[in-house]
């Protein structure tokens, strides 16, 4: 095989079976992904960076490492990269499949199957993985002097317990990719010993990956692929069933090749100016959107007319990306300044690069003297007891359609959370009649439908629960079709 020997350096804490070589994960759990950083206790190798390199660049220095190569598994179509900032703050180089084309095609190492990249004592063979892209690569980890394969990152090829979608680069490639993606997956089997560690980008959380197990615990080739649909399956038999697990996708996803493939500029992770009280209300008015990242209770209890409720957390990003209409400015509101820090982090690994403005100080402070609004938060129990009482309360599951299909509640009507605007007037008409219940599966995605209800000025009730509840609650649980 040919040897790209461009050496310079790697390391990082799974401890591999080499002595010096380790690999040690860095997790976005919001969006479901990876890093992996490989090091020999001198030099480290990072694959598929997020685009919050500050971390990778502190995990390093704790581990006395220099980064001398920058990989990707392939252009990635779920958040920005931040591969090729990360390659030029270390030094390090930066390698992307030759066949991608890009626009910074001159600061990147172009790499073709079976390349090998030496540093340090690390060797990394280079393998051609179509199939969640077309031009998907994936990496062999080993030591340089013959050693045998160590760890495999396969990106969003080989996952646990299942494969990387293969539905995002239009539905002309998706059946076509899918059936790369299993020959793809045989050859990683056919390839590799049993005892590889298996390191994927995408895991439980992603939308990338479809169906997989509900965990990401470190497992070998061995193991996994008494769990791997491509080798259990024939072709047609696999394909059929990747394509059946296809749920729906965030909306930014189409937007996020066309930023890296471009070169994503550095994070500005820098506070954003301080909104005076006066201008939330403002900057509502002209259509920005006011961010609300208290607790759901917290902001269903007392809450700014107009302002929006995504809680802080894993899913922040995710949720605001996917209902944002792209462009329109952000003010984020938190009663403490790591919470604002931490949502403005979250949005920009998706490309919502900076806050209009930030409210960083206790909520009584928000606004003074402003007339708030609230609604009711219950649970399933309460919404059964009203119905035993004769009441018709009108429900809004905002789930995804598979979720709905598995088991949802008599007499509701299904408008997933992304559709949700798409149907203000047939909610409107819901509400003249009383409040509108909305619930999802825990309360996180209902919280957040309900504030935007309540910023149209419709009366809500939000049900805060989860679905175990609801039948542990004696209420009518059907699956299947669409509630008439």
């Amino acid at each position: 095989m040919p040897a790209l020997d461009l050496a310079a350096g790697g390391e990082a804490t799974a401890e591999v079976e080499a002595p010096r070589i380790r690999v040690t994960p860095l997790e976005t759990p919001g969006l479901g992904n990876h890093s992996h950083i490989a090091t020999d206790g001198t030099v480290a190798v990072v694959v598929d960076p997020p685009r919050d390199v500050d971390r990778c660049v502190a995990l390093c220095g704790r581990l006395g490492v220099q980064v001398t190569w920058v990989l990707e598994t392939h252009v990635h179509n779920d958040y920005v990269s931040g591969g090729l900032e990360l390659a030029r703050i270390t030094g390090a180089r930066y390698g992307l499949a030759a066949a991608e084309e890009v626009s910074f095609a001159g600061q990147r190492v172009g790499l073709r199957d079976r390349d090998v990249i030496t540093t340090g004592s690390m060797a990394i063979r280079v393998v051609h993985t179509p199939g969640h892209t077309d031009h998907h690569l994936a990496y062999v980890l080993g030591e340089a002097a013959g050693g045998r394969p160590l760890a495999l990152f396969s990106g969003g090829s080989w996952l646990h317990g299942t494969a990387g979608r293969t539905d995002l680069l239009g539905s002309d490639r998706t059946e076509p990719l899918a059936r790369a993606q299993w020959r793809s997956i045989r050859r990683l089997a056919e390839e590799l010993p049993a005892t590889v560690e298996l390191h994927p980008t995408h895991g439980f959380g992603s939308f990338c990956a479809p169906g997989g197990t509900a965990g990401d615990a470190l497992a070998e080739l061995g193991a996994e692929a008494a769990h791997q649909p491509a080798l259990l399956l024939d072709e047609d038999p696999f394909v059929r069933q990747l394509i059946a697990g296809f749920i729906a996708y965030p909306s930014y996803y189409p937007r996020m090749a066309p930023i890296n493939r471009s070169g994503p500029g550095p994070i500005d992770l820098r506070p954003a100016p301080e909104a005076a009280p006066e201008e939330p209300a403002r900057r509502a008015a002209a259509g920005e959107w006011i961010i609300d990242l208290r607790p759901r209770t917290e902001f269903a209890g007392a809450h700014l007319a107009g302002w929006i409720n995504i809680e802080g957390g894993d899913f922040f990003a995710t949720y605001l990306g996917w209902l944002l209409p792209w462009g329109t400015p952000v003010v984020l509101a938190g009663e403490e300044e790591g919470t604002v820090a931490a949502a403005q982090r979250a949005m920009a690994l998706i490309g919502i690069d900076r806050p209009a403005a930030q409210v960083a100080r206790p909520f009584a402070t928000w606004t003074p003297g402003a007339r708030l609004r609230s609604y009711p938060v219950v649970t399933f129990a309460d919404l059964a007891a009203a119905r035993a009482r004769g009441e018709r309360p009108a429900v809004v599951d905002i789930r995804r359609d598979e979720e709905w299909g598995s088991g949802h509640l008599a007499g509701a009507r299904h408008l997933p959370l992304p559709d949700l605007g798409d149907h203000l007037d047939e909610v409107s008409a819901m509400a003249e009649i009383g409040p509108v219940w909305v619930h999802c599966a825990g309360g996180f995605r209902a919280a957040i439908a309900a504030s935007l209800l309540d910023a149209r000025g419709l009366p809500v009730v939000l049900v805060s629960d989860t679905m175990a509840s609801a039948a542990s609650a004696g209420l009518e649980l059907r699956t299947g079709a669409e509630e008439g």
